[in-house]
């Protein structure tokens, strides 16, 4: 099997032996006026407590128990609690509807699901199609007849450690990926996988116990939480914060001395645009212990941290590679010593290794594009339920990512785009990527997406969706005037204006842009 006790579980318990009075999580709701906390030791004796509540209603090991929950605080003890039974915490998405929720539990075929007060309408309109889910647990105040209320479960059971046998290897979550493209794929991850996580990004970002995390992601994405672990193996703080609106950031950095916050694109986006406009003043408050901000999910355009880097000047920067396959952030990275290297996403992370690889998987030349593949302790262990996809992504130990990339000089890998994201026009490859970075440094953009749109004569032309920025105006012939210095068959032939759709983890949604643009007439217009 594998060595006994090596699981993400007993990372908490150690953290509540080793610093049991020390503040382990602060939930900010902002919105609401509202701040709460609990320490290392309260931490740990919640999830022992809702542990031993699942297996009470029969949940032993290798069940699965769908999670399905808002950021706070009770979703982590849930999600410690779920996977110290030996059960699979299966977290979705919060914002999959109804028969998205279905699907996944017809896949996972869980025996209980958790669930919060914004999912009422949702869990109980399919409620009776979930032949094997037969317990319902709710957190929050209007309790379904059907369910069971966690606050009152919780009091009512031991804080004891449950003394389940779990071993390194042993599977403990099911991610359903975030379905921008077809319906999300189920990633079963393991403890060893949750501990590469920890390690590796613990030694990218140099947490130690002094460290505050600020976390906004949602909880359900790995990006998120893996992020965290690298504070969390060393008993670091973490903040949630609910709600993204920049004064909420800079008012969380400042009054929980936080050192580091991982962003999304927009939201780094949302808080130099308040600050240009005079909106946000950074004297208002107290920052000078924010050392690191860094960025992933998605392209990171080379402008957007240069304006960053105006406002902060001696703040650290780091653009994280992964994908939930890889256990989230870390399986390629830039370093916090390569910002003279921004707009790669870096070299093989911490106990990582990749290549750029061809159709065969041979290695390309430097400077050519190819398929990214990483290998690594954080691959998952297959797409459950899923052999095709697992074999055609898992190939000799290789996770083929579907992104495409090229090495410079410097063995440093620049992501061009997504494999289906390619945009063929008169025989050239466009990646778009190369046409949204470009774009991003015309004055007025807040936000650019590229898509091939069909044309008779060139197969495909390129179209970009263009978001201007608050309070600036921008017209077609000014985007198409400022694209004139792109080689001609990298030049957009038609511009929209409108919102850029982005999923929970800030990837641009490429098919709701291509089912809203393409079939309007003047897209096929040269």
């Amino acid at each position: 099997m594998g060595e006994l006790d090596i699981h993400i579980g007993e990372i908490l318990a150690r953290n509540a032996r080793l610093y049991p009075n020390d503040v382990a999580l602060i939930e900010r709701s902002p919105a609401e006026g509202k701040r709460r906390e609990i320490t290392w030791k309260q931490f740990d004796e919640q999830a022992n407590q809702f542990a031993n509540v699942l297996t009470q209603k029969g949940i032993k090991k290798g069940d699965k128990v769908i999670h399905l929950m808002m950021n706070s605080l009770e979703w982590l003890i849930a999600y410690f609690g779920i996977i110290r039974t030996g059960a699979w915490a299966v977290p979705l998405n919060f914002r999959f509807s109804g028969s998205d929720i279905k699907y996944c539990c017809e896949v996972a075929e869980p025996q209980c699901m958790v669930f919060s007060e914004e999912f009422i309408d949702r869990v109980t309109s399919i409620k009776d199609e979930l032949p094997t889910v037969k317990n319902y647990i709710f957190v929050g105040k209007e309790l379904p007849r059907y369910a069971d209320p966690f606050e009152r479960l919780l009091e009512m059971a031991p804080p004891t450690p449950s003394h389940i046998e779990i071993y390194y290897d042993d599977p403990c979550g099911l991610y359903f990926t975030s379905g921008t493209t077809g319906q999300p794929k189920p990633i079963l991850l393991t403890h060893k996988n949750m501990i590469c996580a920890c390690i590796t990004e613990n030694h990218h970002h140099y947490q130690t116990k002094k460290d505050s995390f600020v976390l906004i992601p949602p909880l359900y994405h790995t990006g998120a939480k893996m992020h965290w672990f690298g504070s969390f193996i060393v008993g670091g703080k973490g903040i949630l914060l609910k709600g993204i609106q920049p004064e909420w950031v800079l008012e969380a950095m400042s009054e929980e001395k936080a050192t580091v916050i991982f962003l999304l694109v927009p939201w780094a986006q949302d808080i130099l645009l308040k600050l240009d406009s005079g909106a946000l003043k950074l004297k208002d408050y107290q920052l000078s212990q924010w050392r690191l901000m860094h960025i992933g999910a998605q392209p990171v355009p080379p402008s957007l941290i240069k304006h960053w880097k105006e406002y902060f000047p001696k703040m650290q920067y780091d653009t994280n590679y992964g994908l939930s396959e890889s256990t989230g952030p870390g399986c390629v990275h830039l370093g916090i010593e390569n910002e003279h290297k921004v707009g790669a996403i870096g070299l093989p992370g911490f106990n990582w290794e990749a290549r750029i690889v061809d159709e065969e998987g041979n290695g390309v030349k430097k400077g050519d594009v190819g398929e990214l593949v990483v290998r690594g302790d954080g691959v998952m262990r297959e797409y459950y339920k899923n052999p095709e996809a697992t074999v055609k992504a898992l190939r000799n130990g290789w996770l083929y990512t579907g992104d495409m990339g090229r090495l410079d000089e410097d063995d440093f890998i620049y992501l061009v785009d997504r494999k289906k994201d390619l945009i063929i026009s008169g025989g050239e490859n466009v990646f778009p990527v190369e046409v949204e970075d470009f774009l991003h440094t015309l004055a007025g953009v807040k936000d650019v997406a590229a898509i091939g749109l069909p044309d008779e004569r060139l197969g495909e032309i390129i179209g970009v969706i263009v978001e201007v920025a608050p309070g600036k105006t921008l017209t077609e012939e000014e985007v198409l005037k400022f694209c004139e210095t792109l080689p001609k068959y990298k030049r957009p032939r038609k511009i929209f204006f409108g919102e850029v759709p982005r999923n929970p983890t800030g990837k641009i949604e490429k098919p709701k842009l291509r089912k809203k643009y393409i079939g309007m007439e003047e897209a096929f217009k040269i």
